[in-house]
């Protein structure tokens, strides 16, 4: 379980552990410490998405659908048009695919067109572009070409840019934002072989000089995209440990290193099942001098540059996703309408039919979810979004992998097909293999799929930490754990009983002003989606006091709360939206047709979800894993071509109680 530390910064000395973790291992505590101590105090319950795990349903923080600026729109659309023009005249994505290289031109048009600089204020060369425009632009080249839209995305949502707007110096802004601005392409250095999750397993380190004013780096970083090309990059590496409670800790810092310096090496360029064009490297420092002034934030702040980032940055793939989608979208369309089998367009028979819906259905909700935390962004440089990024990134990523999945499905041999091969028999060269190919990364980047559902069951249990962690930890004093007892208790008896009943009647029972009003479809989905908030929230509640300190090694059960608020989430950003658009759009009974399926299937999802909580087969099939990894099953491996190592490998028996399903 996490550990409790205060969050500001100017409090000084760090609060003891609210969790007892005595019975960790040396590693487990290690890195739980590091990841703690990174963690900005959470705010993240206070907005909307978070809200949802503690039962509050905050209507105010999503209705009305924020809406942009008319000024904001205007200066996107002037870039989007010629990034639009750009694409079509001058980019052909098969051809990068095939190469496996964009070319220099286009790359040099890009940067003549201010692409690697849009969200970069305009004082230091860059288009100074709202985040709502910066996703606008994200969602077109995910339409179009995959590679591009990793290219330009890992330059400013993960690379330079976006840690020094949120955390550089004035002088480091100075230096460095107009040339990345320009297009000197940036990168960002975190994984190793032994590292993805677990930075305290992270082996590259900075040592300083002995005047203090330079570090020597060394070691070596797996897959940094954009490094093959890279002018500066974003490292991050241990620096010699400071002292906590008596007990050194591992410090992480975050540095910016020019990748002309003297030993820096670009090893070897990594190569994917797509992405062919992703210039992603093996990294190698040696001996490399970085100036202290190079530091981001502060020594030991590493890994709160990396993690904050992480949590603005994820916001472009959704974006990309909802491009992709209706691409998707476009194709699936087109081709159910042309394609005639037993007597009629495809598009008319139910099995395909029904394919079609979801597709439109959870593209609009894709693109409500986006743009809505987007928004909060643009409203506040410091929103705390790391749940609604999050969230977006988990929901869409794998939304969308069904989309392609069964936009393939539904062109059947045509969509299996490479467009080269289409055109060559003189037929439409649609790229649903390389769109495939390409976007299946996206369950991986930037924290793959289970990663990001156990990063929000932390935010989810967060409140709850806070409150009765203290109670069950052996190492506080027991007037300390007496005092935590007695504010858990009354805090629950008032929290519990609210989450039986709704506070928000008022809003469907008058009609007032300054409450938000909701066609009669939509309403009955948001009023569902308040009642949910509470069931989850006293469902979570039941799953800490029947679980205890094991709740955190449940990761399936967790996944399932998590899944549930996600779908809460988009149920009720996709009913904002839709009514915003009911003042101006022209087909408002399609509109409302289409938001009210959406709702209908994920309000589908969310009672499977709930269903699995109560019965599931997660320990019966942790035993069978178990029994796989001891190579108890290793018979069904009779009949194959055997590889040259094990097949099955017997790993060390964990002791009770370190691992669970």
């Amino acid at each position: 379980m996490p550990i409790e530390t205060k969050g500001k910064a100017e409090e000084g000395a760090e609060q003891a552990p609210v969790i007892d973790t005595s019975k960790m291992s040396a590693e487990q505590r290690d890195a739980l410490e590091l990841t703690e101590a990174a963690r900005d105090a959470a705010q993240a319950e206070q907005g909307f998405a978070g809200g949802l795990f503690m039962g509050r349903f905050n209507l105010q923080g999503i209705f009305p659908y924020p809406q942009q600026a008319a000024e904001d729109r205007e200066k996107g659309d002037r870039f989007l048009q010629n990034l639009e023009t750009f694409l079509r005249e001058q980019v052909d994505p098969d051809e990068i695919d095939r190469t496996g290289e964009i070319p220099p031109e286009v790359i040099e048009g890009l940067a003549r067109m201010g692409a690697f600089g849009i969200k970069i204020p305009r004082e230091h060369g860059g288009l100074g572009l709202s985040q709502t425009n910066y996703c606008r632009a994200g969602m077109m080249l995910g339409s179009y070409c995959g590679n591009l839209t990793a290219l330009i995305s890992a330059h400013q949502s993960i690379g330079v840019p976006q840690p020094l707007i949120m955390f550089g110096s004035e002088e480091q802004k100075r230096r460095f934002l107009p040339r990345v601005a320009r297009g000197d392409i940036s990168a960002f250095a975190l994984t190793e072989p032994k590292v993805g999750s677990d930075p305290a397993k992270m082996e590259t380190h900075a040592e300083p000089t002995e005047d203090g004013a330079h570090f020597i780096l060394n070691g070596e970083k797996l897959w940094c995209t954009n490094g093959v090309k890279a002018g500066l990059i974003v490292v991050m590496a241990k620096t010699p440990p400071k002292m906590v409670r008596g007990k050194p800790r591992n410090q992480i810092t975050a540095f910016i290193v020019d990748m002309h310096d003297p030993g820096v090496q670009v090893v070897t360029r990594c190569r994917f099942m797509g992405l062919k064009a992703l210039y992603n490297a093996v990294i190698r420092f040696t001996n490399v001098k970085v100036p202290r002034e190079n530091i981001i934030l502060e020594e030991g702040k590493g890994l709160r540059v990396a993690l904050t980032t992480l949590n603005t940055g994820r916001l472009t793939l959704p974006a990309a996703c909802a491009g992709l989608s209706k691409r998707c979208l476009e194709i699936t369309t087109k081709w159910a309408n042309e394609r005639v089998q037993w007597g009629q367009p495809i598009g008319r028979h139910a099995a395909i039919a029904g394919k079609i819906a979801r597709m439109a259905a959870n593209t609009f909700a894709m693109e409500a979810m986006s743009f809505f935390a987007a928004s909060l962004v643009d409203r506040d440089k410091k929103a705390d979004v790391r749940l609604e990024a999050a969230m977006c990134k988990l929901w869409a990523t794998e939304r969308a992998w069904e989309i392609v999945d069964d936009t393939m499905q539904i062109r059947g041999g045509r969509g299996y097909e490479t467009a080269a091969s289409l055109k060559g028999r003189g037929e439409e060269p649609v790229a649903v293999e390389r769109m495939m190919r390409d976007s299946r990364i996206n369950l991986i980047f930037e924290g793959s799929s289970e990663i990001m559902r156990l990063f929000i069951a932390r935010e989810a249990l967060d409140p709850h930490l806070k409150i009765g962690a203290p109670v069950l930890n052996t190492q506080l004093l027991p007037s300390a754990r007496t005092k935590a007892a007695f504010g858990a208790a009354v805090f629950y008896a008032g929290w519990y009983p609210r989450q039986w009943v709704s506070r928000h009647w008022m809003f469907w029972k008058r009609k007032n002003e300054s409450e938000p009003q909701c066609d009669p479809v939509l309403r009955g989905h948001v009023r569902y989606a308040e009642r949910m908030a509470r069931k989850l929230a006293r469902t979570l509640f039941h799953a800490m006091v029947l679980n205890g300190p094991k709740l955190e090694r449940r990761q399936l059960l967790l996944g399932r709360f998590v899944d549930i608020g996600t779908e809460l989430f988009a149920i009720t950003a996709t009913c904002s939206r839709a009514q915003a658009m009911l003042e101006t759009h022209a087909d408002k009974e399609g509109l409302l047709r289409l938001a009210d399926y959406f709702c209908r299937e994920a309000r589908l999802r969310v009672r499977g979800f709930f269903a699995a909580i109560r019965h599931n087969d997660d320990s019966r099939g942790y035993s069978v894993a178990r029994g796989a990894l001891e190579g108890k099953y290793a018979w069904l491996a009779a009949g194959i071509v055997k590889s040259k190592g094990r097949l099955f490998t017997v790993e060390k028996p964990v002791g009770e109680g370190k691992t669970a399903p």
